[in-house]
Formats: C-alpha cells, structure tokens, sequence
C-alpha cells in the first residue's frame, strides 16, 4: 500500500518540510492500517522543527502528533483487544507519523470516534482534548465553583480548557493578545491582555487567588502564575513557548523549568506545582495509559457530538501544503487549531 508522507529532514524553517512516497507493508499481528482524514499542527511540530522538543526522534521523520482515520485494513488481532472494524473511524495519538495519507498502528493505541462526528472536528480534540481533560481533571481535579487562570487561551489547548472548564462550571479566566479578546469571551472565559501587569489584573478579578493556573509559557512569567494561586492551589505547567526561538537545549529548559517546580513544591504554602507530560505513564503502564486515554477521548467526543464543547478550527490545509500550515499555526494569529486534511485527487 502507497503512502504519502511530510518529512522534516532536519533543522530548519517549515519550507524545508519533503514529500516522500513509500511503500507500506500489510498490517502485521495487533496492528491496523489507517486512512488518514484529518492530522494537526501543535506546538510539538514547532519545536521540532528548531530541534528543541525533549524526546524527539533522530531526523528524518515524519511529523504529526495525532490524527483522525478510517480503518482499512486489520492485521490479525489478539485476544481480548477492543473491537475494531475495516470502515470504522478512529483516533490515535502519534507523536510522530500523522502527516500523512495513510499509516500503519497498533491497534491498541486507536480510539473509536463516536458516528456523526466529522474527522477535523474531532481531529482537534485529539492531542488538545486529551491534554486538557487531563490537567482539568486528573492533574488539578477542578471543582464547580473554582476559578482558573488559563493562559493562551485563543490557542489550540487553550480553548479547549477553558470550554471543558466551563462545562465543569468553573470560571475561567483567560489570557490571550487583544486581537483574540472577542474570540475568548466567546468561548465563555473572562479575557484578559497577557500584556501589562498581568498578575495585577488577575488579582483584581480573583483577589484571593485562584485554584488553578495553566501555563504553557513558561520562561520568567511563570513566577506570575505561581503567585496568582490561592492557598491550595495548583499550578500546571505544560510547555515552554517562550524560549521556542531560543538556541541551546531544548531539555535544558525544561530540565530548568522542573527544577523550578521541584523547589516550589518544597516550600510549605500549601500550593502544588506540576508539569504536565501527556505520555507520562506510557513506557511503565501502557495498558492502563491506553485505557485512560480512551476513556477521555470517549468524553471529549461525546461531549463534542453534543454540542457541549465545539471544535475550533482556525484554517484546514491539504497534506501538501504543510509547510504553510505549520507557518500559518507559529503565526500567532491562529484561533484554536490548524488541521491537515488530504489532498484532493486532483493535487
């Protein structure tokens, strides 16, 4: 079986991005082939791309973090392994392969996609739907009446946190530059400027704290979001976007970052600080990591196919053009996700 794939050969701006056809071999045993409908563009791929993201493969590889597909063709499967069926949709978290019109996974790693729930919508739920139940639920376990800071939050996570947070019944407020503010409140969140004194504005709303804050900034600024915490309140920390254009190591920073946190949970305040691996658990305990992920992933889409949470696709781009789609999501201007969709038969 022919496959159409988007390498990143090495370190390098997005126009560097290749087109390889290859062949696939036929599923083998647990294993499944996938017809790839819809793939995204996450932070990951950003810092790939500048060699920065902290376990990442050896160049050449194909990017793609996660994806959405139809099953089409099964190898044989073990006993006792989920259900699956040739024509049925699905989901995968990748971390690498996604770019691309078909791929070849285990089995076990796929998530039935509720009928009725269109690829590209649930393709953006995939990474950002499972990274944020997470922190909301199994990270700082949020409450209803809680009040959460959510930084980026026009972004492809953001959003999605401060949708799940709402369906929670816990008041959000949100981050994001004031071009964004209009797109935040929609979502339900109070919006707020990132720039200025952020901390200031953050305290007149919540004056004794929040319960949480979710920081995917990192750098200086996270000094601020530990001091919005109330007593007992969590910080999450879940990447490092503003040292993304730094040279150096990218494990450095976050081994620095993680030092940082370390150091925070010593003190004796009560709060608590985190940072948030998505694939924390997987080597260890990867039948309980899959039965996790899916039982998330079932609540997400369920949650999507009844209009509780809506997907927010800021542009779709075909498989090649990738380059573009990844300039398009580092632009800063995205609201929510930039999608990936095959090629038209024509291209």
């Amino acid at each position: 079986m022919r496959a159409i794939e988007i390498v990143l050969p090495a370190v390098g701006g997005p126009e560097t991005l290749q087109v390889r056809v290859r062949e696939l071999p036929r599923p083998g045993l647990g294993q499944a082939l996938v017809r790839v409908e819809a793939s995204g563009v996450t932070f990951a791929e950003q810092q790939m791309r500048r060699g920065r993201y902290y376990d990442m493969p050896a160049f050449p590889f194909v990017p793609g973090y996660d994806l959405v597909g139809v099953i089409e063709e099964l190898g044989p499967q073990a006993p006792g392994a989920i259900p699956l069926a040739v024509g049925q949709r699905v989901a995968a978290l990748t971390k690498t392969g996604g770019w691309a019109d078909r791929v070849l996974l285990e089995a076990a790693d796929l998530v039935p996609v509720p009928d009725g729930v269109p690829a590209a919508e649930a393709e953006t739920l995939v990474t950002n739907g499972a990274t944020a139940w997470r922190m909301l639920h199994r990270t700082a376990r949020v409450r209803a009446g809680d009040t959460v800071v959510v930084h980026g939050a026009n972004g492809g996570v953001g959003s999605v946190l401060v949708q799940l947070a709402r369906a929670a019944g816990v008041t959000v407020i949100g981050t994001a530059s004031a071009r964004n503010q209009e797109a935040v409140a929609a979502l339900g969140a109070v919006p707020v400027d990132y720039r200025g004194d952020l901390l200031a504005r953050v305290r007149e709303l919540a004056p004794g704290g929040v319960a949480a804050v979710f920081d995917h900034v990192g750098g200086k600024g996270v000094k601020d979001s530990w001091r919005m915490l109330a007593p007992g309140g969590t910080l999450v920390s879940y990447g490092s976007a503003s040292t993304r254009d730094r040279a150096g190591s990218g494990m450095l920073t976050v081994l620095r970052l993680l030092a940082r946190l370390t150091l925070w949970n010593i003190l004796p305040n009560g709060r608590s600080a985190h940072f948030f691996n998505l694939w924390a658990g997987k080597a260890r305990k990867a039948d309980r990591f899959r039965a996790e992920l899916r039982e998330d992933l079932t609540e997400i889409f369920t949650l999507l196919g009844s209009g509780t949470v809506r997907a927010t696709i800021d542009r779709t781009y075909p498989l090649h053009e990738a380059a573009a789609a990844l300039r398009h999501a580092e632009s800063g201007t995205a609201v929510g996700k930039v999608v990936i969709v095959p090629d038209a038969p024509a291209a």
